[in-house]
């Protein structure tokens, strides 16, 4: 797509340039949202950025959150991770896409990426809003603190400053937007991954009331945060990687690529304590830090007046099998050793799978209970909490789309659904026997249907299926055929309430 010099638009801060793409969308690259995280800045709350005098181009990609280079196995995740870190102070920005014709009142949506807490940002090939633009909608994606800086919990800092820069982010929209063409009383957060996780947070804090109006989670988990207790194990491992004191004055001094480096060898730490496992099963020593889950939060009426859509991937756990090989290979013991990280009867657990898939393998075992364990059994906590309180609708999806990469192995995994969100299916580099979409082009129906419906629900709150409830637990079955079942897989269920 060729670009040509843009509008200028004329925010809080100062004006800024964007760029006339030829579908008739504009994009406005790298806007701050908060001051540049620096020195010990890196470990207090996000603070308002410096304005600037005459305009500022906001024409080309900018900085990321530092993080290491994020790989996985034989399949090629740079299209969702990005290229790694892109140096620069300056990264608390958003990226904004809107339509060219200028108008005003249309629906706004505010992405949050996925990326374990510790990697990704608004650089990857998979959050291009131009399709959204395209179809009348305001879309903006930011970045936020990863990693240390991020999500450690420091004695003398505000835990969750990756999600406070969410906050700050979405206090941006309402004072900015409009200048965009979007409606600030029509916000829809959506994030994915650690990334929806994260959106769960905010609904449940109670600071962000008002910013946003509806929210989509897509493969996130309601009961995603460590413990306070599970974070300071987390925080002394990286003081003792570090040689420093547990305290974010040591920590102030120390450089970004070192906390980089000491993050990356943070991995392994056993997080069960005597009252909680490890939500995350071991994949991540970073998450949100709260003490009342956000399912937990939400079930006291927290986030009760935002419609609600969320949704999980049939298969989420290849992702974390396939590509590294250990899908085929899974065994009995590794399917015993997953349960019990995952549940505190882990015994029931396998003998529920086991009577539910009767002739599964080992690796699809595995695979089922992981992907109910990060994902599944928390998202639905969060549905089924939301959906106590009649004040808002609450409606579930299943992402089933099989993807044939990796030899037809890598199914409907974690992260597969995003191109089709995005409507960026046609993509060269999500297309091929390593590439997330594998080697056949998906059907474009889906990946239009999909996104319509997405679009559908941030501007009227109905994504045109019944609403979840406590009773029927109405889902929306998603693949090449769409299909509304009600409490899918009720037996994998109960095991995990």
């Amino acid at each position: 797509m060729s670009h040509h010099p843009g509008p200028v638009v004329t925010t809080a801060q100062g004006a800024v340039r964007g760029l006339r793409q030829d579908d008739g969308t504009v994009a406005f690259l790298d806007i701050p949202y908060a001051a540049p995280p620096l020195g010990a800045g890196r470990f207090a709350p996000p603070q308002p950025h410096e304005p600037w005098d005459g305009v500022r181009e906001a024409t080309a990609p900018g900085p990321t959150a530092p993080q290491a280079e994020r790989r996985l196995g034989g399949i090629d995740m740079i299209p969702y991770f990005g290229t790694g870190w892109s140096r620069g102070e300056d990264y608390l920005t958003v990226n904004v896409w809107a339509p060219t014709a200028a108008q005003g009142g249309l629906p706004v949506m505010v992405f949050v990426h996925g990326g374990g807490f510790v990697a990704g940002s608004t650089r990857a090939a998979l959050y291009d809003g131009s399709a959204f633009a395209r179809d009348g909608v305001v879309l903006v994606t930011l970045n936020y603190r990863l990693g240390i800086a991020g999500f450690l919990d420091l004695s003398g800092a505000p835990a969750n400053r990756g999600l406070l820069d969410v906050v700050a982010a979405l206090r941006w929209v309402q004072e900015n937007i409009a200048a965009f063409g979007g409606a600030p009383d029509n916000v829809t957060l959506f994030g994915q991954s650690a990334g929806a996780t994260v959106v769960g947070g905010v609904l449940a804090t109670a600071a962000a009331e008002g910013l946003f109006h509806r929210v989509i989670m897509q493969s996130g988990s309601g009961l995603g945060a460590f413990t306070t207790e599970q974070a300071a194990r987390v925080t002394s491992a990286a003081a003792e990687v570090l040689g420093v004191e547990p305290h974010v004055d040591a920590f102030a001094e120390i450089s970004d690529e070192r906390l980089v480096e000491a993050a990356s060898r943070l991995a392994g730490i056993d997080l069960r304590t005597a009252t909680h496992r490890d939500p995350l099963i071991g994949l991540s020593s970073f998450s949100l830090v709260l003490d009342t889950q956000p399912a937990e939060a939400v079930a006291t009426g927290h986030g009760c007046g935002v419609d609600l859509l969320i949704g999980t991937n049939t298969e989420e756990g290849l992702l974390y099998l396939v590509p590294v090989g250990e899908y085929a290979t899974s065994t009995a013991e590794d399917v015993d050793d997953t349960a019990v990280r995952s549940h505190p009867d882990p015994a029931r657990l396998v003998e529920t799978y086991r009577r539910t898939r009767p002739g599964a393998s080992y690796g699809e075992l595995r695979s089922a209970i992981m992907t109910d364990a990060l994902f599944g059994a928390g998202s639905r906590a969060l549905a089924t909490a939301h959906a106590a309180h009649p004040a808002s609708a609450t409606f579930a999806y299943e992402f089933a789309w099989r993807s044939h990469a990796l030899d037809g192995e890598l199914g409907a995994a974690h992260a597969v659904e995003l191109p089709f969100v995005f409507d960026l299916t046609h993509l060269p580099q999500l297309l091929g026997p390593a590439a997330l979409l594998g080697p056949d082009q998906p059907s474009a129906d889906l990946a239009a249907r999909m996104h319509e419906t997405w679009i559908r629900f941030a501007t009227t709150g109905d994504p045109g299926w019944d609403p979840y409830d406590t009773e029927r637990r109405a889902t929306m079955r998603i693949d090449a055929e769409w299909s509304q079942v009600d409490d899918p897989r009720s037996e994998e269920r109960q095991v995990w309430s």
